[in-house]
C-alpha cells in the first residue's frame, strides 16, 4: 500500500484513479491542478505522485520541476494525452519517473505504480544502509543537553530552517551540521562545507560564488563556487563569524534571492541551497564592534543550536570513552584493550578545553601507548603529558 497524490485538472479522471487505486487499497489524495498540488506536496509525504501535463495555470512540467527540486526522491508519473508524447518525453529527461497516455491502460498504470513504489522503498533503504554504514558521523552520548540537541536536530531536519550552530572549538559543530544533512530530504544531494577562517579575506568571495576565466590575476580559468557546488544540498558556512563585511553582504544578497554571480560576471545563476552555519564567537558581540552584520545574523539564525562543551557533559566520558577506543583499535590496527573505571574516572577530572577533538586525540594516545588494560596509571601518564 502506498500514499498516493493525484494531480489532474479533470475532475473526472481524479475522481476515477482515486476509485481505482483506492480499490487496489492505496491511500490516494486529490488536486485539482498544480498550485494545489505543490502545496499539498510541502504538507505531506507521498510514496508516488501522478501528475497531468497539460493544466491551466501552471502546466505539469513546471509542477514536475517545482517538485524535482525539493523531493527528488518521489517518483513523479506523468500522465499524457494524445499528441503530447514529445512534451512527456522531455518530461522524462527533467527527472519524471514515467509517463502513461490517456485513455489510461489500468494494467499499465498498476504495473508502473509497483515499480515506482519499488523504487522509492529501495532509496529509503539505500539511505538507512548509508547512515548505518557512515559510523564517522555518529553522535555519542546520552546526556541531557546532548539529548537536547540530537532532539532539535529531529525536529528541524526536515523543513529546509536555516541553522546558527555556536559551541566552542572541538564539540562537533560540523557533527551538528552533517547530522541536519543526513536527515533532511537533501541527503542524497551535496553536502559542501566552508571554512571561513581559513580562506584569506580576499578569495572568499570567488572560493564561495565562483569566478570568470580572467577576472583576477591568477583566474585562468572558470570556476563553480561553493554555493553552485551545493545547489539542490547543504552549504555549511564554519567559522562563519571569520567572514569579510563585503563577503557577508553577498551571502545576504544570496539569502534573500537565491542567485549569486560570480567574480567577474554580472550573469545571475540560480541556486537552491540549504545554508547552515557555525561559529565559537559570539556574534551579538561582534555585532556591537561592527564585525558582523546584524541583518545576516537574523537571516542565518533561524534556529539556534548550542552545542554543550564536553565539561558541561562529562557523564558522557564513559560511552565516549569506549566508542573512541574501538574506533582506534580498528584505525591501527591492534590487539584489543579495554579502559577501567578508575582510568575513566581519571578522564573525568581532566579540564577538556579541546572538547571531543582533544578527547579523541588522548584515547587515541592511550591506544598507543597505554597497556592493554588502560589504567589510571596510563591516563596519568599520558593523557596531559605537558602538565607533568
Amino acid at each position: 500500500m502506498a500514499k498516493i497524490l493525484v494531480i489532474d485538472d479533470e475532475r473526472a479522471i481524479r475522481l476515477t484513479l482515486k476509485d481505482i487505486l483506492e480499490y487496489e487499497n492505496h491511500k490516494v489524495e486529490i488536486a485539482k491542478d498544480g498550485f494545489e498540488g505543490l502545496d499539498m506536496v510541502a504538507k505531506n509525504k507521498y510514496e508516488v505522485i501522478l501528475c497531468d501535463i497539460k493544466m491551466p495555470r501552471m502546466d505539469g512540467i513546471e509542477v514536475l520541476e517545482k517538485i524535482h527540486e525539493k523531493y527528488k526522491d518521489i517518483p513523479v508519473i506523468m500522465i499524457t494525452g494524445h499528441g503530447t508524447v514529445e512534451t512527456a518525453v522531455e518530461a522524462l529527461k527533467k527527472g519524471a519517473y514515467d509517463f502513461i497516455e490517456k485513455p489510461l491502460d489500468l494494467n499499465r498504470l498498476l504495473v508502473t505504480l509497483k515499480h515506482a513504489t519499488e523504487k522509492k522503498e529501495l532509496i529509503k533503504e539505500t539511505k538507512q544502509l548509508k547512515r548505518k554504514i557512515n559510523k564517522t558521523y555518529e553522535m555519542v552520548g546520552d546526556s541531557d543537553k546532548i539529548v537536547k540537541v540530537k532532539q532539535m536536530i529531529d525536529r528541524v531536519a526536515q523543513t529546509d530552517a536555516r541553522v546558527m550552530i555556536t559551541g566552542e572549538n572541538g564539540t562537533g559543530k560540523e557533527l551538528v551540521a552533517r547530522w541536519l544533512h543526513e536527515k533532511s530530504e537533501r541527503a542524497d544531494n551535496p553536502f559542501v562545507e566552508v571554512n571561513c577562517a581559513a580562506i584569506p579575506s580576499e578569495l572568499i568571495e570567488s572560493e564561495l560564488f565562483g569566478h570568470e576565466k580572467g577576472a583576477f590575476t591568477s583566474a585562468h580559468k572558470k570556476r563553480e563556487g561553493k554555493f553552485e557546488m551545493a545547489h539542490t544540498g547543504t552549504i555549511f558556512l564554519d567559522e562563519i563569524g571569520d567572514m569579510s563585511l563585503p563577503a557577508q553582504a553577498k551571502v545576504l544578497r544570496v539569502l534573500e534571492e537565491n542567485k549569486i554571480s560570480r567574480v567577474g560576471s554580472n550573469k545571475e545563476i540560480k541556486v537552491n541551497v540549504r545554508v547552515l552555519a557555525a561559529t565559537n564567537k559570539n556574534l551579538k558581540e561582534e555585532i556591537a564592534k561592527s564585525n558582523f552584520r546584524e541583518d545576516l545574523y537574523h537571516r542565518l539564525s533561524v534556529i539556534l543550536i548550542k552545542v554543550p562543551s564536553l565539561n558541561e557533559r562529562k557523564e558522557d566520558i564513559p560511552l565516549l570513552a569506549n566508542y573512541f577506543l574501538k574506533m582506534s583499535i580498528a584505525e591501527y590496527n591492534t590487539p584489543n584493550k579495554t579502559i577501567t573505571n578508575k582510568a575513566i574516572d581519571e578522564l573525568r577530572k581532566i579540564n577538556w578545553t579541546g572538547n571531543i577533538r582533544e578527547f579523541r586525540n588522548v584515547i587515541e594516545r592511550l591506544v598507543i601507548l597505554g597497556s592493554d588494560k588502560i589504567t589510571e596509571k596510563d591516563v596519568l601518564n599520558y593523557a596531559q603529558p605537558l602538565s607533568r
